[in-house]
């Protein structure tokens, strides 16, 4: 596995390199890490002072109005009135734990699995997406008898002691743990190839191989569909394939991580499996399914789920809880009733096309890769394909300083990655390609 750089390292706030800041971001700062301790992460060289958020905006103390083409945690926008009521009324009502009935989460579970392939027929809530990868784990090693998974190498799915090990964005220099092994992204930018898919396969292949050469048997591959950590990998659609009949000859499961594809964030489909035509056997859930309240979930086949629940006696306290659930519901509804898949996939499209216009005249921008709302931007040293992390680290922070908010991605935290609310609209996008325009020009 080549040397990455660990997920939080990219674009953090290091005091230590930063030079004096403003006394009251300073004094919050302080406040936290004398609170935080080593735990506290920041983004950006001077962090940011967030007091209110509207649909696709972010706004500090000074008033000061960012767009947000940063957190996919808010699919519909910041605080979206139809949600935020939902919340609240089911506040004001019943909030308890999960063992009682209640009608919405029998509602949200029916209306949410009608957006999935009839064969994923089963769902387990959970708070977070790292519970519900942890569980995927647990399912995939029950229902096959092995312990063996196959990642990418800079994959990203949680913070639980388990989804850590299939996680090597995460790691500070360590070596996998005996039972992962990381395959290289499906990367045609670098590593051109005439037919992806079955590189990929057979790269997947080998890390199998490998694991039962070790005694190790084969339990799954987990991968989110558009491999955001690793530096959004989305075409050709349907790549997924031959790797996927690879996992499965292999008696291995696939568990498709929807926490950053998922809701239409790739525009053509509810679900990023989707664009590949292909079914995962068990699929995971996060932050977008609430909109920002806790909410997440598994979706599997019964035959999977059955003997996790002969072999232990799993409850989640909270996981569905009825906010939780009428948090969903609202999502789904505001998702349908705003046609935010076909404008993810219309901006997407629209924002796609002007990327690789303005890529023709910055030979900074090696590569521009997407589907929908979810898009990668590459920058390179100009006239290879080297990566560039200092270009993407002035573009991030001049971008902040000019009032839009990006994260970043890939093993060298060269790539932007943007992830704006669906509901962003044409002058939106417009903003941002001309501040985008104006700060590559500066640079």
């Amino acid at each position: 596995m080549p040397d990455t750089k660990q997920i939080l390292a990219l674009n953090r706030f290091e005091a230590k390199e930063g030079g004096a800041l403003d006394p009251a971001i300073a004094d919050l700062v302080e406040r936290r890490e004398t609170t935080f301790g080593a735990s506290s992460v920041l983004f950006y060289r001077e962090p940011l002072h967030i007091v209110r958020a509207e649909g696709v905006f972010m706004y500090d103390a000074d008033g000061k109005r960012y767009l947000d083409t940063y957190n996919n945690v808010v699919q519909v926008g910041h605080c979206h009135p139809h949600v935020v009521e939902a919340i609240a009324k089911q506040a004001a009502t019943l909030n308890t734990n999960t063992r009682y009935l209640y009608d919405n989460i029998h509602d949200y579970a029916e209306r949410l699995l009608e957006t999935y392939p009839a064969s994923l027929s089963n769902i387990v809530f959970t708070c977070t997406g790292s519970e519900a990868n942890d569980i995927a784990l647990r399912l995939a090693k029950l229902f096959t008898g092995g312990q063996g998974f196959v990642v990418t190498e800079t994959a990203y799915h949680g913070n639980t002691a388990a989804v850590s090990e299939v996680s090597p964005a995460s790691f500070k220099g360590r070596a996998l743990p005996a039972h992962i092994r990381a395959v290289p992204a499906p990367d045609s930018y670098r590593r051109p190839t005439d037919d992806l898919g079955e590189r990929f396969a057979s790269e997947i292949e080998e890390a199998i191989g490998e694991l039962e050469e070790e005694g190790i048997p084969f339990a799954g591959f987990i991968a989110d569909s558009i491999f955001s950590s690793d530096g959004i990998y989305a075409d050709p659609p349907g790549f997924l394939e031959p790797a996927i009949e690879a996992v499965h000859n292999a008696g291995g499961l696939f568990i498709g991580d929807e926490v950053q594809p998922g809701f239409g964030r790739t525009g053509s489909h509810m679900w990023g499996f989707q664009r590949h035509g292909v079914t995962p056997d068990i699929v995971t859930m996060g932050k977008p399914m609430g909109n920002g309240f806790p909410l997440a979930g598994v979706v599997t086949r019964p035959e999977i789920l059955e003997p996790f629940a002969e072999e232990t006696g799993y409850f989640n306290t909270f996981g569905g809880n009825p906010v939780a659930a009428a948090a969903g519901l609202a999502v789904l509804d505001v998702l349908e009733d705003e046609g935010l898949l076909e404008n993810a996939e219309r901006m997407g499209g629209y924002f796609r096309q002007a990327l690789d216009a303005m890529q023709q005249l910055n030979p900074c921008i090696g590569d521009v890769r997407s589907a929908g709302l979810f898009i990668g931007i590459e920058f390179s040293k100009p006239g290879t394909t080297d990566p560039d992390p200092a270009t993407a680290v002035s573009v991030i922070n001049a971008m902040k300083d000019e009032g839009v908010l990006i994260g970043a991605a890939g093993a060298d935290g060269n790539i932007l990655k943007l992830r704006p609310p669906l509901c962003l609209e044409q002058e939106h996008v417009d903003f941002f390609l001309e501040t985008l325009f104006e700060v590559l020009s500066d640079l």
